[in-house]
């Protein structure tokens, strides 16, 4: 989940050209528009609220550190995936030094069902002696600590940082990407300019749990390929122009 730039690609029906990512080409495919009533930002947030008052990640996980792996794993690959392939890894190892007896033959073998698995087994157990090292085998809560882990960008540490430590950060993924150019909340071409514009523009209330509410909107709602708007709770604040009907 270190990438900077979504890896998944979508297209939406007569709108979209080939070959670039669904969210860039729908902040492309019009000019930007003006910005968002700061009453409606509200209003988004208030109904995402309403409808999941307590969301949670996809990811199972039991501490910070299998947390910190699960993310890293994350990246071109499935939650469902990444569960399935951590159930039997978190079982033998859930904290550095159990990750570094195990080593990178077998961790490979654990996940050698998720995308890039030859990499991430060396990032994992390379990020675990670090932590051991030099942070006392615990997951630091400070951003840049985090960044310079093996395999962990801004978005894998803003999700630990939130979901671990309570931190309010959107670590912007492919759905929140896609999802806060459609409506548009703000408009970006990258996922970095993204997260900064979200964490300025959601209100304070609703900022530690935007994270999960925009990921499960874009997840099951509005999608990629083809946005569920009759069901969509924000319909009638969301200004994509192409709908289904």
């Amino acid at each position: 989940m270190s990438a900077r730039k979504p890896s998944a690609v979508g297209t939406v029906r007569g709108r979209l050209a080939p070959r670039l990512p669904v969210a860039a080409l729908d902040a492309a495919a019009t000019p930007a528009p003006e910005p968002v009533d700061p009453s409606a930002v509200e209003e988004i947030f208030r109904r995402f609220r309403e409808a999941s008052p307590a969301p949670v990640s996809d990811l199972k996980y039991t501490n910070p550190f299998t947390l910190l792996v699960a993310v890293v794993l994350s990246a071109q690959a499935t939650d469902k995936g990444v569960n399935l392939a951590t159930a039997g890894l978190f079982a033998a190892a859930d904290s550095p030094a159990k990750m570094i007896d195990l080593g990178e033959d077998r961790v490979r073998h654990f996940i050698r069902t998720i995308g890039l698995f030859n990499t991430k087994a060396k990032n994992v157990v390379a990020l675990s002696r670090i932590l051991l090292e030099e942070h006392g085998g615990e997951v630091p809560s400070d951003l840049e600590a985090l960044r310079v882990l093996p395999g962990v960008g801004i978005k894998t540490a803003s999700v630990v940082l939130n979901v671990a430590f309570g931190v309010p950060r959107i670590a912007v993924d492919t759905h929140i990407f896609r999802v806060s150019n459609r409506i548009p909340l703000a408009v970006a071409g990258t996922t970095d300019k993204m997260q900064a514009k979200l964490e300025a523009l959601v209100p304070e209330p609703y900022l530690l749990q935007a994270h999960h509410w925009l990921i499960l909107h874009g997840r099951y709602v509005c999608k990629a390929r083809k946005p569920d708007c009759p069901v969509c709770t924000i319909r009638d604040l969301c200004r994509f122009p192409d709908k289904t009907a």
